[in-house]
């Protein structure tokens, strides 16, 4: 297999290796250990580490397709790395954004100061599918809303990184690097020793203190659980992975009842009080007495549990207002709103296609912009215009012009890249970042998170649903 020796970054931001050719600081350790290899030694790891995924069922399904329910997330076994001065500016600029995106949900769904002082448009807000008028004057146990966010980050070719997304709803992935990790450590032991990379380990504890951190005042230990929509949700791997790490219970919709003004749990020895829930279910779907009533997944009554501050839930019903895909292009001005700073995180600029001039210039200009649909995510309702044919970009006028409130888009970002083994090569792949945030008593990064990559030669869509894959995120 060819190594590092003909790695060619072409004109990219590599994350591993600079335009000169040379191994950026803290890599160095990984290319002599890959360099030193014996002929053939590398692909016999990267198999080897494959087997071991297979081995420990880590899986993910993918709607729509026939091929089966479930298949194997693929992984690259060339870690990223990031440096320590790169996620001191990271970790500080998702504390400010998530502290700002809970101030701004507590406020709309509350006084609405926000729109009164006319920074955000009224019509945007109300407007927006993700709004749940039945939570205003409500204000969540410890008045958090966003308590697990996984915030999706690409780097440009200038080096810079920007925020691409926010996902506050049920962001997913998580699991994958804790089960990365485990892996990598087994494939280059003494290198990942020697670099001191930050754990990621703790999750699962950060997580769980987060939960009993929201318990009603009056519970000494709470009774936790995960709701998951059970089987055939594409994230099912990853709910009962989480529930199973955290020793708290993993149930659905028709495993809980409300009775006498509180969640109670079906178990063979009767009915047990639920005190906290990690909801994995989208808002429509969790209370079919106040939002879709033909929901099969959720819990009649739950909602009104909540209001009564008889159970707490993460993340709060109502937080997707804030991950709009519309909404996110005010998420500088609600940063500055809120704390009086500057955003530390850039953010992709943004055009609303609610907007005429946008619009006029989004429809000029298809073939070279990414459009998203203002609630879609996993890749699906995007169209990315460089690499679209003109059929895709008439189609996508169409959907714009019948429903501009629906439609954002940005310049296509020239995504960094990380060395990727392809078949008996090592060719460079590009890659954005999902690193997760809890927000309890304090808001914690997770050091890393998950880089997801296009493992298409020249794509930039890198979400697992469209075919992309994972590598393992070192901190140093």
């Amino acid at each position: 297999m060819e190594t590092f020796r003909t790695y060619d970054p072409e004109d990219y931001y590599d994350e591993l290796i600079d335009d000169t050719g040379k191994p950026r600081p803290g890599v160095q350790l990984l290319v002599d250990k890959i360099e030193s290899l014996p002929e053939g030694d590398l692909a016999m790891r990267q198999r080897e580490a494959e087997a071991l995924l297979l081995k420990m069922g880590i899986t993910f399904n993918v709607y729509g397709r026939d091929e089966g329910t479930e298949k194997i997330f693929p992984f690259d076994i060339i870690p990223r790395i990031v440096s320590g001065s790169d996620w001191q500016q990271i970790e500080n600029g998702l504390k400010q954004r998530i502290f700002a995106l809970n101030e701004f949900l507590q406020d709309i769904y509350n006084g609405k100061k926000i729109l009164k002082d006319k920074i955000i448009p009224e019509d945007l807000i109300l407007s927006s599918r993700t709004y749940r008028k039945e939570c205003e004057g409500f204000t969540p146990p410890r008045g958090i809303w966003c308590h697990v966010t996984g915030t999706d980050l690409v780097r440009g070719r200038n080096g810079e990184f920007y925020v691409l997304e926010d996902n506050l709803r049920c962001p997913s992935g998580v699991s994958y690097v804790l089960e990365n990790r485990q892996v990598l450590k087994r494939t280059f032991p003494q290198v990942f020793e020697a670099s001191h990379v930050r754990p990621v380990d703790d999750y699962p504890t950060k997580l769980l203190d987060m939960l009993e951190y929201l318990a009603p005042d009056h519970v000494q230990s709470p009774t936790i659980g995960v709701l998951t929509p059970g089987i055939y949700n594409s994230a099912y791997f990853e709910h009962s992975f989480l529930s199973q790490q955290m020793g708290i219970e993993l149930v659905e919709g028709r495993d809980l009842v409300v009775s006498d003004g509180f969640v109670h749990m079906l178990t063979t020895k009767g009915l047990k009080r639920v005190d906290v829930l990690y909801r994995r279910i989208d808002d429509d779907f969790i209370d079919p007495d106040v939002f879709r009533p033909d929901s099969m997944l959720g819990v009649k009554g739950l909602i009104e549990v909540y209001k009564a501050g008889r159970i707490a839930m993460a993340n709060a019903p109502g937080t997707g207002i804030a991950d709009d895909k519309v909404i996110y292009a005010f998420v500088p001005e609600i940063i500055k709103y809120y704390t009086g700073e500057d955003p530390i995180l850039a953010s992709v600029p943004t055009y609303i296609c609610g907007n005429d001039k946008d619009r006029s210039y989004v429809l000029e200009h298809l073939d070279e912009l990414v459009v998203k649909a203002a609630n879609e995510s996993g890749g699906y309702g995007m169209l990315v215009g460089p690499h679209s044919t003109r059929a895709e970009q008439a189609e996508f006028a169409k959907k714009i012009v019948a429903e501009p409130r629906n439609y954002m888009a940005q310049p296509t970002i020239s995504l960094s890249r990380v060395p990727t083994i392809v078949g008996d090569r090592i060719e460079g792949r590009h890659v954005d970042l999902r690193p997760y945030v809890l927000y309890g008593e304090e808001i914690y990064v997770q050091p890393g998170g998950l880089t997801r990559v296009a493992l298409t030669k020249g794509s930039l869509v890198v979400n697992s649903s469209q075919g992309g894959g994972s590598k393992d995120t070192w901190v140093l």
